[in-house]
């Protein structure tokens, strides 16, 4: 069977589903604020602002966590997204007295949207989808960059100045103080955190995960310490062609992630699984970085209740879906989190429910779950009698 990656590149390929904004060689914008740094031949990277061709307030083209709140589409979305256009010039991840790299630190610390002036050497080209960064509209290499200094975020501020702070402990006391994980993730990438020594750029795409792991971590071991809830939960969402079915088990911590693909680019029904035990996945997940976003956000809430519990996560991506980054995951899991549960006496009757609301049968989930089949296991339901409950 195709694997999640070439299935996800051959998704990215078949669907472009609009066009990128039209600018020439020189661009006068706003940034969101917005930074982007490529992982192609690290440590030697292409690294730049995002700028759209729009003055004043441009924060929610880069604010992923108000989109699902706020209700937008998935074609508002990706409206914003391909209105960025990516400037890159190629800098070394640990040269951070670039002027050039300077500038993408006060862009990345900024607590507003940064006016901005770049000349490009060609006309900027093409677009980017990808399952694991938000999508951006044309790029070109950079030849003059000009920003209006803006005032900076007090909390990113002050971990910038404290260059005895670890990196990790940066982001988790930002996650702890509230600020959006957008905001830091972009001032990690591009090195504005962590001992001084150690600085440097991250690409995009690494830095997304590694702020989704760092935080998720520190929020494991505290649900760990908290007692376990007393009965089947499920938590349900839907949003931008998926949905979503967040099942907590009163066990200790233990998680798995399913998504199922569904006639997305043809007549294809494709389910991937990965999971943990007690102890942390020790090797990168087959799924990628939404792996650990979803992990992320259910620990989220659970530190947020007080509770510990097991989490086994359903999702379905229906036709319609475009790949827009693990952002969808991790937002979409949030807001699930945020939904009243339904409560059920077994694993059965909550699997039952789920079955009248998802597309797919959920004894597909169960083929392909090692977890979720172990738990039914477990509670003396076979799989014949599952079957039978539901058909």
């Amino acid at each position: 069977m195709i694997g999640k990656g070439a299935y996800l590149r051959q998704l990215t390929a078949a669907t472009i589903p609009m066009k990128s904004v039209a600018v020439g060689k020189e661009l006068e914008g706003s940034s969101p604020p917005s930074v982007f740094v490529g992982s192609w031949n690290y440590p030697d990277v292409y690294a730049g602002p995002m700028v759209t061709p729009v003055h004043g307030d441009t924060a929610v083209m880069d604010m992923p966590e108000s989109w699902i709140p706020a209700n937008r589409t998935q074609e508002e979305i990706i409206g914003y997204r391909l209105n960025l256009v990516r400037g890159k010039q190629r800098v070394h991840a640990s040269d951070l007295t670039n002027r050039f790299v300077e500038k993408l630190q006060e862009i990345s610390l900024s607590a507003s949207s940064i006016e901005s002036e770049v000349s490009f050497t060609d006309m900027p080209t093409g677009q980017s989808f990808s399952e694991e960064h938000t999508p951006f509209g044309p790029s070109a290499p950079v030849e003059r960059f000009e920003i209006q200094g803006g005032k900076w975020d007090r909390d990113l501020e002050k971990v910038f100045y404290d260059t005895d702070l670890r990196a990790a402990d940066a982001v988790i006391d930002l996650h702890q103080n509230g600020l959006p994980f957008s905001s830091i993730q972009k001032a990690f990438s591009v090195g504005t955190m962590g001992q001084e020594r150690g600085r440097h750029l991250v690409p995009t795409r690494w830095s997304i995960t590694a702020c989704d792991t760092l935080i998720g971590d520190r929020l494991l071991f505290q649900v760990k310490k908290n007692p376990v809830i007393d009965s089947w939960r499920v938590h349900e969402f839907s949003s931008l062609h998926n949905n979503y079915a967040v099942i907590l088990m009163p066990t200790g911590w233990q998680y798995e992630w399913s998504e199922a693909f569904l006639r997305v680019l043809g007549n294809e029904e494709l389910v991937f699984s990965d999971h943990e035990g007690n102890r942390k996945k020790t090797e990168y997940s087959s799924l990628g970085g939404c792996y650990y976003s979803c992990k992320m956000a259910v620990l989220e809430a659970l530190a947020r209740e007080g509770k510990q519990a097991g989490a086994i996560i359903l999702r379905e991506a229906l036709k319609g879906y475009v790949p827009m980054g693990v952002f969808n995951v991790r937002e979409n899991v949030r807001n699930a989190m945020q939904q009243p549960a339904s409560e059920f006496e077994d694993i059965r009757a909550a699997l039952s429910h789920i079955s009248e609301k998802f597309i797919l049968p959920v004894q597909r989930f169960i083929d392909e779950g090692e977890l979720l089949s172990m738990m039914i296991r477990e509670r003396q339901c076979t799989l014949k009698e599952f079957t039978q409950s539901v058909n």
